[in-house]
């Protein structure tokens, strides 16, 4: 379960430009939920993510992951059980290494690991089989540096990887914002057999309503810093985009826009 209780932060507090991002924002999580995220730029979505993965700090508050405070806890220590996949598709993978590599290096995570040593036959044929279902030919350019990639080839690389060790949680930031969208509708299939299969607890942030309608069991949309709209179970079902474009348009008017 992760849970944010009375979360502050404050950019250039004291000063003229000062700005409230979070005041007094609370949020729990169960295990097991997958969560999809909508709102606004500039509405805190990104900002909630980077607080709970240690991107950035707090100024008051406290972060609980399975009962535990990682409040103080730095960003490398909670990677150890948490999975990110960036929008950018650069940001999950090491483009100068090869895709057995790159795997190889996420298999190992927190584990003592030299890339001097060869990769067991057994595990790179695991690494095969993984990329098979993708049916983008992956499983075939295991020793192609992972930046030559396109960038849907590397993302379905990072969502892996991101997801190879036992991971408490995993986070999509736009994780499909940067994809054409015959590419993009493959990696959400994945991400929905991988969430689904592990049983991972999930936060996805994504513009795409969609996908926000059809993929997770609960919706958020933020807006200033607060979240306004928050279903889950049978009313999270019944929801279409159009519900939320109201609630969006809404928020416009009341925002003069």
């Amino acid at each position: 379960m992760i849970e944010l209780k009375h979360i502050h932060k404050y950019y250039n507090a004291g000063s003229v430009n000062e700005m409230c991002l979070f005041e007094d924002f609370n949020l729990t999580i169960q295990d097991g939920e997958f969560v999809s995220i909508v709102g606004s730029n500039g509405s805190g979505k990104t900002s909630l993510l980077n607080i709970i993965c240690g991107s950035i700090g707090v100024d008051n508050g406290q972060i609980m992951i399975g009962g535990k405070d990682i409040t103080h806890q730095k960003d490398y220590l909670r990677h150890r059980r948490i999975g990110r996949v960036y929008q950018d598709p650069a940001k999950g993978t090491c483009g100068h290494m090869t895709i057995l590599e790159n795997m190889a290096l996420a298999d190992n995570k927190g584990k003592p690991y030299n890339l001097g040593m060869s990769v067991k036959k057994s595990r790179e044929d695991y690494y095969k089989e993984l990329l098979l279902p993708l049916g983008l030919g992956l499983e075939d350019k295991m020793h192609t540096q992972v930046g030559s990639l396109s960038g849907g080839q590397r993302q379905a690389v990072a969502l892996l990887m991101a997801t190879m060790t036992p991971i408490e949680m995993l986070i999509l930031d736009e994780h499909t914002a940067a994809l054409d969208p015959k590419t993009a509708e493959i990696i959400m299939e994945l991400t929905g057999k991988i969430v689904a299969e592990k049983k991972l607890t999930t936060m996805m942030v994504t513009h795409n309503l969609r996908y926000a309608v059809e993929y997770g069991d609960r919706l958020l949309m933020m807006h200033q810093g607060q979240a306004i709209l928050d279903q889950s179970g049978a009313e999270k079902k019944s929801l279409a985009v159009e519900d939320i474009m109201g609630v969006f348009n809404e928020i416009s008017v009341e925002c003069g826009n």
